[in-house]
Formats: C-alpha cells, structure tokens, sequence
C-alpha cells in the first residue's frame, strides 16, 4: 500500500483548497492511503532549534512525512507565492541539514485560487522550491484550479462533470508517477 500525505496550503477552516484535497483523496485507488498531515501548528522554523530541543510539533512532523511515499499539495495563491504556513513547512521538514523528509520523493502540486490564473505564481514557486530540496514533482498535467469558489455546489460536489474528469486525470497521473 502506497501512502499520500496530503498538505493543504491554507489554515481556513472553509477553504477551497480543503474542500478541492477532500475531493481529490476520494479519487485514488483503494491500494493507496491518504493521510491529511497538519501544518498549521508548527512554529515558525528557527534554525537554533536544529542543535537541539525542537520543538514537539517538527519532531511529530518529520517523523509522520518520512513515512509517506509522496505528497499531495492543494495550496491557495497568496501574493503571487505560496502561503507562509506552506513554505514554514517545507524548511521544518527539510531541517537539520542532511536528514530532509523532502529528499528524494514525489510530489503533485494543485493549486488554485478564486481569479483566473489558478494559482499560476504559487505552483511555480512550490516547483522552484521543492528543486532545491530533491523533490521530485510531477510535470504533467500541471493543474491550476481557476475559479475555484464556482467549482462546488451547495453540497460540496464539483458541478462539472468536464472538471471531474480533469481532476481524476490528475489523481491518475499521480499514480502512474508514483508507480514510475
């Protein structure tokens, strides 16, 4: 069994970036686990704290992202970048040096965001980031989620079935990567 850790970009109890992750781990196949991992409780990183008495909450974190065998990543655009809580989390995991969770494994990046680029400079960025830190993400499909607050129903559901379509696309594209 494969398992997914799944990062979501934003701290919004109703964030579409939530609602989207929820969606999405509903779309892989029943050999792989997915496991939401909590980002927003860990301090911002402290490169002090790599010499000693890190904190309880990088220490839980590192050790739940070694156990997975890739990252799914649902993140917002904020300022053309990827939210701070989402970088914070990649310099914890990446730290002390030489014992990084990043290194070497696959990553899928979706981004999104309520105009029409989708999430166009933080996807970037994340790509940019996780290159220096050995990630290894999927190229294609890229997705960039435009318009996402029109995406859902009253219900939660995604209204369109071209929309589903895509986005199975890109859980199957996932999978395929991992398998690679």
């Amino acid at each position: 069994m494969k398992k997914i850790g799944v990062l979501v970009g934003s701290l919004r109890k109703e964030a579409w970036s939530k609602k989207l992750a929820k969606y999405l781990v509903g779309l892989f196949p029943e050999d792989y686990e997915t496991e939401f991992i909590e980002i927003g409780n860990l301090p911002h990183y402290n490169q002090e704290y790599d010499e000693g008495d890190a904190p309880e909450a990088y220490d839980a974190f590192r050790s739940k992202m070694h156990e997975m065998d890739a990252y799914l990543i649902v993140t917002p655009e904020y300022n053309r970048s990827m939210p701070a809580v989402l970088k914070n989390a990649l310099d914890v995991g990446s730290r002390p040096y030489g014992h990084s969770v990043w290194d070497g494994k696959k990553a899928a990046i979706i981004s999104n965001s309520p105009g029409a680029l989708g999430g166009f400079g933080a996807n970037h960025h994340l790509r940019q980031a996780f290159t220096f830190l050995n990630v290894l993400v999927m190229a294609q499909p890229e997705a960039y989620i435009s318009r996402v607050a029109e995406l859902f129903d009253d219900k939660g559901e995604i209204k369109s079935e071209g929309t589903e379509k895509f986005l199975q696309s890109i859980v199957d594209a996932f999978v395929a990567f991992i398998k690679g």
